[in-house]
């Protein structure tokens, strides 16, 4: 799960234990939170969009998917006209901290791991906040640390 630091950031969920991963406004990630993560899934927590883009730690899911409620907020900046409360279209998860990395685990680092060649993050064009991660490849990236 991709985050900006200035926005969110592994401290942050590290202050707050629990968070809503409020804003997603891609379907494909938001079908990811909806239809395929369950209670207890693990995730690494991806810093994006700042000078040490990498994985910077793990949380865990702690909800089952509910209704995200920033896409009823007219003056937010996820708020989304489309959107009832009889029929949402935005959904999200809420996440746990379990740990920050003593080290942010660079892109190029994880570009350069074999075991991860495939991993659908590291894609060239891939920009969704969102990404199924094998249990190999979970693996792997612990080792990293």
């Amino acid at each position: 799960m991709k985050s900006e630091p200035n926005e969110y950031s592994i401290d942050d969920l590290k202050r707050d234990r629990v968070a809503p991963w409020v804003g997603v406004r891609n379907y494909q990630a938001r079908n990811f939170m909806r239809d395929e993560m369950r209670i207890g899934d693990l995730i690494l927590f991806y810093h994006s969009s700042c000078e040490n883009v990498g994985i910077a730690g793990i949380g865990k899911v702690s909800s089952e998917p509910y209704s995200d409620a920033t896409q009823f907020e007219r003056r937010g900046k996820y708020y989304d006209p489309k959107a009832t409360k009889e029929k949402p279209r935005w959904m999200l998860v809420d996440i746990r901290f379990v740990k920050k990395f003593k080290r942010v685990i660079p892109l190029q680092e994880l570009r350069q791991e074999k075991p991860l060649q495939n991993m659908i993050t590291l894609r060239p064009g891939n920009r969704l906040s969102i990404t199924a991660v094998t249990e190999n490849e979970f693996q792997h990236i612990e080792g990293l640390i």
